[in-house]
This record gives C-alpha cells, sequence and structure tokens, in this order.
C-alpha cells in the first residue's frame, strides 16, 4: 500500500507543477495567481521526498559505520 502511495505523489506532483505552468500562462491577469498554489504544492512535495530520502541514507549510513566501530 505504501508503493503505491509513492507512485501517485510521484506522478502526481510534476502533473501538479504542468498544470500550474499552463493555467499561469494561458489565463488573465486577475486569474493567474489561482495556479500559484497547485505549482507551490507541486514543489513541496518533490522538494519533501527529496529531504526525507537524503534523511534516511544519512540515517542508515550511520547504523552502519556504528556496526563498524563495535566489531
Amino acid at each position: 500500500m505504501k508503493s503505491e502511495k509513492t507512485y501517485i505523489f510521484s506522478l502526481v506532483a510534476p502533473l501538479m507543477i504542468f498544470l500550474s505552468i499552463v493555467g499561469f500562462i494561458s489565463r488573465k491577469d486577475n486569474k493567474k495567481i489561482f495556479y500559484l498554489p497547485i505549482g507551490l504544492m507541486g514543489i513541496f512535495i518533490i522538494a519533501e521526498k527529496e529531504l526525507t530520502r537524503c534523511l534516511k541514507r544519512k540515517k542508515i549510513l550511520n547504523k552502519i559505520k556504528s556496526y563498524k566501530h563495535n566489531k
């Protein structure tokens, strides 16, 4: 189940950014602001996934280093 959510987020975030760019370019001046939150959420989802991945990798690396020092 968790992997299904990962795939959905990986497809939805770029789609949100693309939709935001298209909406921002194609709309009139006063309606452009409505597409900004969609793009920001897409960027936030991607950045959050990268940050989480980086922190998990550091945690795993620290565990491996601690096992090497104990032996």
